[in-house]
């Protein structure tokens, strides 16, 4: 998986609108290895993005756990210390 794209179920409170569009983007940029389409493709990204925005925003609406909700902060501060532990061993 794209390290960019973040888990966005399961959490309080839910995923916004702006996050389900950045991991939209993010998803289509590495399918197409493109960060920014030419003019000659930039519809077709760009409707791309605004189409799995969509579906992801229906998926994460439809989707059903018995876990409790996830904390954003506690997920980032578990993340920063992956990442501390991972690069200070490089």
């Amino acid at each position: 998986m794209c390290r960019n794209i973040r888990t966005l179920h399961n959490f309080e409170p839910a995923a916004t609108n702006d996050e389900v569009q950045a991991a939209a983007l993010q998803y289509v940029r590495k399918i197409s290895g493109a960060s920014k389409p030419s003019k000659a493709n930039e519809e077709a990204f760009n409707r791309a993005v605004a189409e799995i925005a969509h579906i992801t925003g229906h998926l994460l609406e439809d989707l059903v756990t018995t876990a409790p909700p996830k904390d954003r902060e506690v997920e980032a501060a578990k993340a920063k210390a992956r990442s501390a532990a991972r690069f200070a061993s490089a």
